[in-house]
């Protein structure tokens, strides 16, 4: 699957000339599956928790889900920037209208404004370029050959759009606010897949339509991406809040897969593809676990937890299993993803490399730490409601994101082939 295949043309404007072109490869093929994989466990998550409005809150759901699939489909830069901000309007109407507390209007607005604002950039771009070559048409404009300024002031308009979804540092502010806020179904819509948006944006348009650019700012993306590792693996060590903990985890881990893929190596970009997917999987668990929790006892403050491991068994263990795939244990999705990409940091420059593992380090810390603090020590049923293991339905919510953490931690070639072939016909120094 080196290029395009089961390309579809749809006629949409023909007197303009504006078609829209659907295809996939073997980079957006398992973005897909991922996205159709979180959509059911989203809505089992969330199958007794909404009851107000619900035909809405599902019509918002599955309006995500096609606009995803359609931004990771599409083969044209136009195309790819309307689905991609297409996808802000339902979610900002679940984190404002069924968000879990006051500040939730606020966390809305907060995501809204600071992803459309870097996006108008994009759209500039976007304009200057069909101006410039005459189409937006991605293998046109792969094809077209910029001046060295023309890139590197578009490939600041594109960065602008994708760190601020990523996010890296400073346009992260909006993503713990958001996650908190957000139901959990949101949670993992964001943590699983929406996260995925700026690094898929990476790959698919930075690095191979602007790859004289890339080289020169990628020592900002270095510095940048490094300080997000170690400040948010600091602050996730510090704060107490169990959602705000998993959402300075993923941002710590996505702003790893930045220095992966800015490591511009084949082994790099593999990495990074494969982490990206594995966080899809272990950060979606984590946030529907702190869901668990918030159900029955409607808190999220670390100081209430303690000893959950004598009380709800099975719970636990799906708990440590997720914790343990969190810090890249061998065997688990994080691992290969983690080993591959730093490896193609160290080969483009050891002491990012040296900076970049410290997260792993950091990583640990924080895991482990929260792991201790909610399963094990004292117990504090003075302040649990309900005590109650996973239900059936919570079963078959982790049951698929066990399947394939273990699956890509032990048949990584299932993934990496189709991603090899891909890849390798992108850019790669």
């Amino acid at each position: 699957m080196a290029k395009f295949q089961y390309i579809i043309e749809i006629s949409w404007l023909p007197l303009s000339n504006w078609y829209l072109f659907l295809g996939v490869d073997g980079i957006s093929i398992f973005f897909i599956l991922l996205t159709t994989l979180l959509f059911p466990i989203c809505i089992l998550a969330c199958w007794d928790s909404i009851q107000d409005n619900v035909r809405i809150y599902f019509a918002c759901f599955l309006s995500i889900e096609i606009l995803l699939v359609l931004v990771f489909s599409v083969i044209d830069l136009l195309w790819f920037y309307i689905f991609f901000e297409g996808v802000l309007i339902p979610i900002f109407i679940i984190i404002g209208y069924w968000g879990s507390r006051e500040r939730k209007i606020r966390a809305a607005y907060l995501f809204f404004l600071y992803t459309l604002v870097g996006s108008l950039l994009l759209l500039g771009c976007l304009i200057y370029i069909s101006i410039v070559v005459g189409s937006t048409d991605y293998e046109v404009v792969s094809r077209y050959s910029f001046t060295i300024i023309e890139e590197r002031w578009l490939w600041l308009g594109f960065f602008a759009s994708f760190a601020t979804k990523v996010p890296i540092l400073p346009f992260h502010i909006w993503l713990p606010e958001a996650h908190v806020e957000a139901p959990t179904a949101g949670s993992v819509l964001l943590a699983g897949v929406l996260l995925k948006l700026g690094t898929y944006g990476f790959i698919r348009f930075s690095l191979p339509l602007f790859p004289h650019a890339t080289v020169y700012y990628t020592p900002i993306v270095f510095v940048l991406a490094i300080a997000g590792v170690i400040y948010s693996s600091l602050t996730a060590i510090r704060i107490t809040d169990l959602k705000r903990i998993i959402a300075y985890t993923s941002v710590a881990h996505i702003n790893l897969v930045v220095l992966g893929i800015f490591s511009l190596t084949l082994v790099g970009l593999e990495g990074a593809i494969l982490q990206s997917l594995s966080h899809g999987f272990v950060s979606s668990a984590l946030f529907l676990i702190v869901g668990v929790l918030y159900d029955r006892h409607h808190t999220r403050i670390l100081k209430y937890y303690g000893g959950l491991v004598h009380l709800i068994p099975l719970f636990t263990i799906i708990f440590v299993f997720f914790s343990i795939a969190n810090i890249a244990l061998p065997g688990t999705s994080s691992f290969i993803g983690e080993f591959l990409l730093l490896t193609g940091i160290f080969q483009a420059n050891p002491l990012v490399c040296f900076f970049g593992a410290t997260g792993i380090i950091l990583g640990g810390a924080y895991s482990l730490w929260l792991l201790n603090r909610v399963v094990y020590g004292n117990l504090k049923t003075q302040h649990l409601q309900k005590i109650m293991d996973i239900s059936r339905i919570e079963v078959y919510l982790f049951s698929p994101l066990i399947i394939g953490t273990l699956v890509m931690g032990f048949l990584p070639n299932i993934f990496l082939s189709p991603i090899n072939a891909s890849v390798s016909n992108i850019f790669v120094l």
